[in-house]
């Protein structure tokens, strides 16, 4: 049974709603709590959130992940049956203590979602965000014969048992003296720990499972334990850290950390269309995360599966191996050898960012206002991305502003001839016909923006580390 109340279904929705696409960019609401500040019990900002992206580059952040993220445990002799089922990862050489980024797709090789996860013991694992996938999970789980037992685990937001009925705390560190932090946080000797991989630790005498990972490019680390013993913890690393400049992080620098990083989180999940998923879609309410997707941007498609990304085309093709099978196998392995659009980081030109923003205090119609840092108005973004004769050539997603590269940025994915760095393409910012009916979106106009096509991710920490094969422990 889905965690979500049920009273009609995501195919009961479809099947009412003639115009998806439209029903969908007028969405009011977004259940993610990027869109929705009220629904996690984080501050904006501890300091602000300028010098909080600093701090990632230049000393130390930490950012409380304890309620925006759902999790999912999974139990018994088949779980790892299950998982292989489900995800186009291998899972040769792989076991307990190590993590890896999880990745489901539909049968025509589209994705429905990603999720960290974890082996926590033999047939015990835990995945962390990625709620849609995680529905796809446990509809398999329950519906194909396997001998396991599903667990939800709500973000606060839907928390039945509240603010306190999460079962883990969740932190993460990062920046170039967090390694230090944790060397003198930790209670006797602290391990040398490989990217993705895991160990029990001591802090402030409460054991914690330190997952080696960072988003900014340094020798990060996420800790996690029983959420009744989080604030303990928080507070022995916020002491330690605070000689080593460590800086707790607010909402809005935690949800910037992608125009950095690279990281593509939650395309529109591939579920709406491919015809052997007509029964998942009957067990999905129409409260679920499926059916509650906020689309918002210039790029308006004929169907939802013009919102749709392959593995290529989000940048993690790396993790994909077929040495198993695996829903979608047959579709991607067809794809190999067929051109596919690149992740890129688009740079907007600062010109036309002020242009934008000025516009607000000039008579007429202003522009879609630039939030910052975090710029998206959606779950999720899609804006059109343009070549020099105006041809779509592909789909831009996060906007943000990052202080440390001094940038407003985009990820995109575009054709691959358009992906060369240096690159002049057009991005449209806001909405056409003055904008739709989502309560976040002003009347507007929109506006071309001249970017420059830039590596992704755009942070050259992060690329370093990348490039330097770390990323790849994570398959």
């Amino acid at each position: 049974m889905h965690p979500f109340p049920k009273n009609r279904s995501l195919q009961d929705l479809i099947d009412e709603t003639p115009d998806l696409v439209r029903y969908f960019r007028n969405n009011p609401v977004s259940p993610h709590a990027r869109n929705r500040p009220s629904s996690a019990p984080l501050p904006a900002e501890h300091t602000n959130w300028r010098e909080e992206q600093r701090s990632w580059r230049e000393t130390a952040i930490l950012f409380d992940q304890s309620h925006h993220m759902p999790e999912l445990f999974l139990k018994g002799p088949d779980a790892l049956k299950l998982l292989s089922h489900v995800g186009i990862n291998s899972f040769e050489n792989w076991g307990p203590g190590r993590a890896k980024q999880f990745i489901g797709c539909n049968h025509k090789g589209q994705i429905i979602g990603e999720s960290v996860l974890h082996w926590l013991a033999e047939d015990h694992f835990e995945l962390i965000s990625g709620m849609q996938l995680q529905d796809w999970i446990q509809f398999t789980a329950e519906t194909g014969g396997y001998d396991v037992t599903v667990t939800r685990d709500l973000q606060t937001a839907q928390n039945p048992k509240g603010p306190d009925g999460r079962t883990n705390f969740r932190f993460g560190m990062d920046g170039p003296n967090a390694e230090k932090i944790f060397q003198e946080v930790v209670e006797g000797q602290a391990p040398d720990i490989p990217f993705f991989r895991t160990a029990i630790v001591k802090i402030a005498g409460v054991n914690v499972m330190a997952l080696r990972h960072g988003m900014a490019g340094h020798k990060g680390v996420e800790l996690s334990g029983p959420y009744a013993e989080g604030q303990k913890v928080r507070d022995k690393i916020l002491s330690v850290g605070a000689k080593y400049g460590l800086k707790p992080g607010g909402r809005l620098a935690y949800f910037s950390v992608s125009s950095e990083s690279g990281w593509w989180a939650y395309p529109l999940p591939a579920i709406y269309t491919d015809p052997e998923l007509r029964a998942f879609r009957e067990w999905l309410p129409d409260t679920s995360w499926g059916a509650q997707a906020q689309l918002s941007g210039s790029l308006v498609c004929d169907s939802v599966e013009g919102y749709h990304l392959t593995p290529w085309e989000t940048g993690v093709s790396r993790v994909m191996k077929f040495d198993h099978d695996f829903v979608g196998r047959a579709a991607l392995e067809a794809m190999v050898d067929k051109p596919h659009r690149k992740k890129v980081t688009l740079v907007w030109n600062p010109d036309d960012v002020a242009a934008i923003q000025s516009s607000i205090f000039r008579p007429g119609l202003p522009c879609k206002y630039i939030e910052l840092p975090t710029a998206s108005y959606g779950f999720p973004q899609a804006d059109a991305v343009l070549d020099g004769g105006g041809k779509l050539i592909g789909m831009a997603g996060f906007a943000g502003s990052t202080v440390n590269e001094a940038s407003m940025v985009s990820l995109a994915v575009v054709e691959e001839e358009h992906a060369r760095p240096g690159t002049s393409v057009t991005l449209v910012w806001g909405e056409p016909d003055g904008g739709t009916s989502k309560p976040q979106v002003e009347r507007h106009r929109q506006y071309e923006v001249r970017c420059t096509v830039a590596p992704a991710p755009y942070a050259s920490a992060v690329r370093d580390m990348k490039y330097a094969g770390i990323g790849r422990a994570a398959a």
